[in-house]
């Protein structure tokens, strides 16, 4: 029993090392750094840069929310003659700056549309029931001729 004991964990000790001469893993792969070429630097010739004026503004120092309006407008160009002509016969001098400030104000005057308007308004979005406002007018009939 002994002799098949040691016989069989022999032959376990041999199939184990046998995997280990295995050519699977030393297959050819291609070498990552011979894949690409890497091109040589190269320092531009002109870089275009003025030293700074003594004095100055840095451009870095401007505020975040002044870029972010630069980005996004292009900064102040100048106004076309057919931009500012329609500026001005919409009334651009005579607009009044606080405008928005004061359109929820008590002393800001209003007109009242009605309570179909405020149904409308206050009507929750969808397509059902609960989405449509109703009027206090019937409905239109629609006109009959009497036929002879």
């Amino acid at each position: 029993m002994r002799k098949l004991i040691i016989l069989a964990s022999g032959l376990a000790l041999a199939a184990s090392l046998s995997a280990c001469g295995k050519s699977g893993m030393n297959r050819n792969r291609p070498d990552e750094f011979a894949v690409a070429r890497q091109a040589p630097l190269v320092i531009p010739p002109d870089f275009a840069l003025v030293p700074p004026q003594p004095g100055a503004p840095r451009p870095q120092d401007t505020k975040a929310s002044d870029q972010a309006l630069d980005a996004l407008f292009g900064g102040s160009a100048a106004r076309s003659a057919g931009e500012s002509a329609a500026l001005d016969a919409a009334g651009r001098s005579a607009a009044d700056m606080g405008a928005r400030s004061t359109a929820g104000s008590p002393t800001t005057p209003v007109v009242d549309k009605g309570s179909t308007t405020s149904e409308i308004i206050a009507a929750p979005a969808g397509n059902g029931r609960e989405a449509s406002a109703g009027t206090a007018a019937p409905a239109p009939q629609p006109v009959t001729t009497p036929q002879p």
